[in-house]
């Protein structure tokens, strides 16, 4: 796996990270044909489509910059990809964005229908913490468990990525500053991407606390920058390149950066998040290259 060399590209990285995640996932995923059938189907269906696995990849990236073993970095990324597959299944549901398409497809909802997405994703939340709790103790010891499950578990509730949700919810139809909406979006999205970069570092064998705070500075920037570009891009994308709704933002009135600030200076504050991120690198070798071309990635992709 080109995962170590600091020449390895982005797309290289990118596709070996991918790679790997599916493989890992596939095995903790049950199996299509195994009673309750249509669940466990509905299940795979929504983690293992065409997604960009950024929050495992961050994870990845951040653990080999601190020298951790890939094997280590499966668990949490596993993990952190099955809960961000269940907010996406819960997110596109009727009373939530009410959202027909995910990454091209049919959302999990419109396959299987509403109570059936709705199970899957408690289903797999669940299986998250399952991944994240069992295993070889050797491989990752049972105290950096718990603290990774404690992450998790803060990053993707009321005080993360549901909490944000809420906010969203809230939002819609009113007017709202943007300091108000950068709090929402550093709950909705940006909890769940700073945790994953944290994770990564956690399976070092000893993370050093500064470069854990710079990582974790990292984390926050780019979170924050990946909801921006996601604002830019719904109002100025494709239905067809984006793989969901070109403008559903607006047609939802939904407050987002680029209504609040206009596109210009969105791109802006994103550019300067970006750079922010970059600084927080400086203390690190050339392993966190991948980290570094991540960063840009975040601002300069087009779905």
């Amino acid at each position: 796996m080109p995962m170590q060399a600091t020449e390895v590209s982005l797309p290289a990285f990118l596709e070996a990270a991918r790679t790997r995640v599916e493989t890992a996932l596939e095995r903790w995923l049950p199996a299509a044909e195994r009673p309750p059938a249509d669940l466990h189907q509905a299940m795979r269906y929504a983690t293992l489509g065409n997604g960009k696995r950024l929050r495992p990849v961050l994870v990845y990236a951040a653990g080999r910059v601190l020298g951790a073993p890939l094997e280590a970095l499966d668990i949490p990324a596993c993990a952190v990809e099955l809960v961000h597959a269940y907010s996406l299944v819960h997110d596109d549901l009727p009373a939530m964005d009410d959202d027909d398409l995910r990454r091209g497809m049919p959302s999990c909802h419109r396959r299987f229908g509403e109570a059936l997405a709705i199970l899957a994703g408690d289903a797999l939340q669940s299986l998250a913490f399952q991944v994240l709790t069992q295993g070889d103790e050797a491989l990752l010891p049972g105290r950096v468990r718990a603290r990774m499950a404690a992450l998790l578990a803060e990053a993707a509730g009321a005080h993360g990525m549901a909490g944000g949700q809420a906010l969203d919810l809230a939002a819609v139809g009113q007017d709202i500053t943007p300091a108000e909406l950068e709090n929402m979006h550093i709950h909705k999205t940006g909890a769940l991407i700073r945790a994953s970069v944290r994770l990564g570092a956690l399976c070092a064998p000893q993370p050093d606390p500064e470069r854990l705070a710079a990582l974790d500075h990292y984390g926050k920037c780019i979170g924050l920058a990946f909801q921006i570009q996601d604002d830019i891009l719904d109002a100025t994308g494709n239905t067809a390149s984006l793989g969901k709704e070109a403008g559903a933002d607006r047609a939802r009135a939904k407050p987002t950066y680029a209504s609040l600030l206009g596109l210009d200076a969105a791109r802006d504050e994103a550019a300067e998040l970006v750079r922010n991120a970059l600084r927080s690198l400086e203390v690190f070798d050339p392993r966190a290259e991948p980290l570094r071309a991540l960063a840009r990635y975040v601002v300069e992709r087009h779905h």
